[in-house]
């Protein structure tokens, strides 16, 4: 518990916000399969979950943009092609067998926080009708009074809007909130929010260490929180 009032000032957090993939969720198994059908489909070699890894954290869209320009920069995709590749990546993506699991100490990190009566958001960049039943299978979708996805608002992070919604609705300060993620796109949008950021290190982060991000605190287990 130490941990946790350490990053929120020397006492208990009023609400919590949380990335979605990459901190509670591995999701690139399924994300991998569907960015490979479109890239197939689109008579382009398939890209692999390794490459995709490092791909994801902007939302669908420029994750097709990545595959199709096979790499982070993707300024060359046309509008054309980019809207073609996502018709297909979002028809194939939630339509079979999910193959996302939870990161280890996710659940019991949500519960714990439920019980301390903190309460708890989602503010991720994965579009809005694939959350729902990802929750769902995963056993977390009781735990979450406030779910922004990538298209709730205009803007999905690095800016920093959703997380500011999500405090207004709570009625709570930056110093009284934390946003843990896996990514710069986190770390950045906390930042410009004015909320102390924690991320994790097992995430997706372009294949950089989020040490370069510069977080307020870094975890290899949400269980770390309680300690």
């Amino acid at each position: 518990m130490k941990t946790l009032m350490g990053v929120s000032g020397g006492q208990l957090p009023q609400l919590v916000m949380f990335d979605l993939d990459g901190t509670l969720i591995d999701s690139v198994p399924d994300l991998a399969t569907a960015t490979d059908h479109m890239l197939v489909q689109m008579g382009r070699a398939p890209a692999g979950m390794d490459k995709v890894r490092n791909w994801v954290g902007n939302g669908a869209p420029v994750l097709v943009r990545r595959a199709l320009a096979n790499n982070v920069e993707h300024q060359g995709v046309s509008p054309e092609l980019e809207a073609a590749g996502l018709a297909i990546f979002m028809q194939v993506y939630g339509s079979g067998e999910s193959h996302t699991t939870l990161y280890p100490g996710a659940l019991a990190t949500l519960q714990s926080l439920q019980l301390l009566g903190i309460k708890i958001a989602l503010v991720t960049n994965k579009p809005e009708k694939f959350i729902p039943p990802l929750l769902a299978d995963t056993g977390m979708a009781e735990f979450f009074t406030w779910i922004v996805g990538g298209d709730t608002l205009p803007q999905k992070k690095p800016d920093p809007a959703g997380l500011l919604w999500v405090m207004q609705q709570a009625g709570v300060t930056p110093e009284q909130c934390l946003f843990v993620g896996d990514s710069r796109n986190d770390v950045q949008a906390a930042h410009a929010a004015g909320v102390a950021c924690v991320a994790v290190t097992y995430g997706y982060n372009y294949g950089e260490p989020i040490s370069t991000a510069k977080p307020a605190l870094i975890l290899d287990d949400l269980r770390e929180l309680f300690l």
